[in-house]
């Protein structure tokens, strides 16, 4: 507070005093960020703290033929101005398409399923395999992966999706604001159901970048969950998988990818840069071997 006076006379005059409030500090929020929307085994969020210092600094386009739950996908929305996504499940594409597509008729279906969630509900919904409708399919998978035990999509050999249902009292099974958020992030993608090896058709530019988060090796003679779909990922599959990864890095495209943490692994990928991530393990038939593990992240290029 300063006191002013008339004429620069302290003695005359009224005084006028002025009030100098502290500046006011204005609280910015941050826009809300695209997230997935599918609950994913194996799903990368709880693992992007880790992962963030080995992303490359400069995208010019983004590739990710393991689709999944697309956690790195949205996590780097706003780097790169297109990307390619890609799965050879073809309802999990259909999905991704409806969600970027159609997403207000979307959420009006999965409202509907909400409103008659129950045990009969589900499992009738669970055995309407030939639905024809895209927008039905849809609904029907997030609905299911809402809703089924641990969120695990998994196929029989039929191509069905076999989960038994969850002990969930309150599933969230329509996130208006996820989806819609999802929906306008994936406005600029390509969604393809194709092979992994359709990249290399694509990635060419030195700063495009390819993440491939495939169906982790089997870490032990126990372990059952390498594929959730009816096609599997046996020793080959990784083989080719690692010829992709080294045709890409030869052109100088940028090139990340994660498996377990195995000897096969390793050699698969000596010569290129291999890291160690802590991980967590959410599903195993045997609960004392859920927890902390270790996952490799490699890179074609070398840490920052």
């Amino acid at each position: 507070m300063a006191a002013v006076h008339p004429g620069g006379d302290p003695g005359l005059g009224t005084s006028i005093f002025i009030f100098s409030p502290r500046p006011m500090m204005l609280a910015l929020s941050s826009p809300p960020q695209p997230r997935p929307f599918l609950k994913w085994a194996g799903g990368k969020g709880r693992l992007i703290e880790q992962y963030r210092p080995h992303f490359p600094t400069t995208i010019r386009q983004y590739y990710e033929p393991f689709l999944g739950g697309g956690a790195i996908f949205f996590y780097l929305v706003g780097r790169f101005k297109q990307a390619v996504l890609a799965d050879v499940n073809p309802e999990l594409v259909n999905v991704y398409q409806c969600v970027r597509d159609q997403v207000e008729p979307l959420i009006q279906l999965l409202e509907h399923h909400g409103h008659h969630h129950s045990h009969s509900h589900y499992y009738d919904t669970r055995a309407q395999t030939e639905l024809q409708i895209s927008l039905q399919r849809a609904a029907r998978l997030i609905y299911l992966n809402k809703t089924c035990f641990n969120g695990l999509y998994r196929e029989n050999s039929k191509g069905y999706f076999n989960v038994p249902m969850g002990s969930y009292k309150n599933p969230k099974i329509c996130d208006r604001t996820t989806l819609r958020l999802a929906s306008a992030a994936l406005k600029s993608t390509e969604i393809q159901c194709e092979s992994f090896d359709r990249v290399l058709k694509q990635a060419w530019h030195p700063q495009d970048f390819v993440y491939f988060d495939p169906p982790y090796y089997p870490i032990s003679a126990t372990s059952r969950f390498t594929s959730y779909n009816r096609y599997g990922f046996t020793p080959e599959d990784q083989i080719h998988l690692r010829d992709t990864f080294a045709t890409l890095a030869e052109r100088g495209v940028q090139v990340m990818l994660s498996n377990s943490d195995c000897p096969f692994i390793h050699d698969l990928y000596q010569g290129f840069h291999v890291r160690p991530i802590q991980a967590n393990r959410a599903i195993n038939a045997n609960a004392r071997r859920r927890g902390k593990i270790t996952e490799l992240l490699i890179t074609s290029y070398p840490p920052r």
